[in-house]
């Protein structure tokens, strides 16, 4: 792939150098999922080029959550710190503190990358790909889905993109037209174009993320007449239908988004909602319930949960 032989080049041309910021938040059972998704979005919107959550003791013996996130050499230390600062201002990511930053040197950054994101498979059918890994066999029956691990959500590492990947592949035909609201990455749509869609309409609020998305299109050959991306905010100014819905986002939006889903959707179409945890689920449901949707099947992975739901006709 020319883009992907780009992009080992530029890693080559950069300083065997990056930056180091850790962010640690509270680490209590009832909000350790809720916390570790916050401290991947500030991973995204911060553009960091890898990161790794983990639990540790702070320095009074108490155990809170971490996030290790590099940042590019070639950046000014100055541009990322502003950059982190202005996110954490925001009041969602009140729980979010900075606690230290510092410069990683003389490693072997493209071997540490590389082996951070080994093939994964997902469901029945797919196997979520770092492109890389591109020439490393792919057993029969799977259908590679190559992502770059970059800024936006959705690598497939994650439980709730797992989760949301494996009810998709179980209702996704020929044919279909796939609507992905908070895109990301595009790993939900490009999935389901290469197990058979025939189009998708992909959605983010965030335009920056739109780029990612392109360019793992690319990677995966999905053709850009096959896919409409467009900057929105959930269902707001949508007035099409669907066979498919997807949202992989956090608890409030999906919610907010309920009431819009219904007319979206074909008559015998499915909206598969991921992004929030068993604990949040009854709530879920039961504001699902009175948007007239009901529930097609339901999935755990760890403490993360998601559901496929269809047009209730009582």
């Amino acid at each position: 792939m020319d883009e992907l032989e780009s992009y080992k080049q530029s890693q080559k041309e950069k300083n065997n150098y990056w930056w180091t910021i850790e962010f640690s938040s509270p680490a209590s059972e009832k909000s350790m999922s809720y916390n570790e998704e916050i401290l991947s979005t500030v991973a995204a919107l911060s553009d960091a080029i890898g990161a790794y959550i983990f639990t540790e003791k702070d320095y009074y013996g108490r155990i809170k959550l971490f996030l290790r996130a590099d940042y590019d050499g070639a950046r000014g230390i100055d541009d990322v710190l502003f950059q982190v600062e202005d996110i954490l201002r925001d009041p969602d990511f009140r729980s979010v503190s900075l606690t230290r930053c510092y410069k990683t040197s003389n490693q072997p950054w493209e071997k540490q990358h590389y082996d951070a994101f080994p093939p994964l498979n997902v469901g029945k059918s797919l196997v979520v790909m770092a492109p890389w890994h591109e020439k490393e066999k792919i057993l029969p029956g799977r259908t590679p889905i190559y992502i770059y691990p970059a800024s936006a959500f959705g690598t497939g590492y994650h439980e709730s993109t797992q989760i949301a990947l494996t009810l998709l592949e179980e209702v996704v035909k020929g044919g279909d037209t796939i609507l992905d609201i908070g895109t990301g990455t595009g790993i939900l749509f490009i999935a389901a174009l290469k197990l058979g869609a025939d189009k998708a309409i992909a959605r983010d609020i965030d335009p920056a993320t739109l780029d990612e998305a392109r360019r793992n299109m690319n990677l995966n050959g999905i053709n850009p007449k096959v896919c409409e991306l467009s900057e929105g905010d959930l269902l707001r100014g949508f007035t099409g239908q669907v066979n498919i819905l997807t949202a992989n986002i956090l608890l409030n939006p999906n919610v907010s988004m309920l009431p819009d889903v219904r007319r979206a959707l074909k008559p015998k179409g499915y909206a598969i909602f991921s992004g929030m945890t068993g604990v949040e689920s009854s709530m879920f449901l039961s504001v699902m319930e009175s948007s007239k949707l009901a529930v097609d099947r339901e999935m755990k992975i760890g403490d993360w949960w998601g559901c496929r739901a269809v047009k209730s006709w009582g």
